[in-house]
């Protein structure tokens, strides 16, 4: 029986970012065709099946599908055959699989991607690896907190 690796994605107006969690995988095949089919299969670790089929909600152009397998994960750009932007990742309206996410680290909206460039390229350098990048929500809130004491109580000077 295959299993399902995480697979994250995000979009740019020209590309599609897959970005599949699967650790020292082997064997990895990726298949792109023009009608927007994108095919997964990969052993893991232990020698277990991984493999997946997604229909894409447009059409590609499978000539400009390009993958990068990295120790944590496979990185993968698929070119749409035309610009634009895609209202959801699968043709299907149906509610995506549960393994299929947004990636958030690499998301970027319409009116965004002008001021961020639509090549993804040092982001694909680097690759996810789903781990914390350092920040908490914790300390996002003692620093909420500590500009909150210091607005309703300035610091006296005889405290600094």
């Amino acid at each position: 029986m295959s299993r399902h690796p995480e697979v994250l994605w995000a979009q740019r107006s020209d590309k599609v970012y897959l970005t599949i969690a699967l650790p020292d995988a082997k064997d990895i095949s990726v298949k792109c065709e023009p009608k927007g089919l994108f095919s997964f299969s990969a052993k893991g670790v232990q020698g277990e099946s991984f493999d997946f089929s997604l229909e894409l909600y447009g059409n590609i152009a499978a000539e400009g599908c390009k993958s990068k397998a990295g120790l944590r994960n496979i990185l993968c750009s698929i070119q749409k055959e035309q610009k634009g932007w895609w209202k959801r990742l699968l043709k299907t309206e149906e509610k995506p699989a549960p393994y299929i996410k947004v990636d958030w680290n690499k998301w970027c909206d319409e009116d965004d991607e002008e001021s961020t460039g639509s090549d993804l390229a040092s982001d694909d350098d680097v690759p996810h690896t789903g781990e914390d990048d350092g920040s908490s929500d914790e300390e996002g809130m003692l620093c909420i907190v500590l500009s909150r004491l210091f607005y309703k109580n300035p610091p006296q000077t005889s405290m600094l």
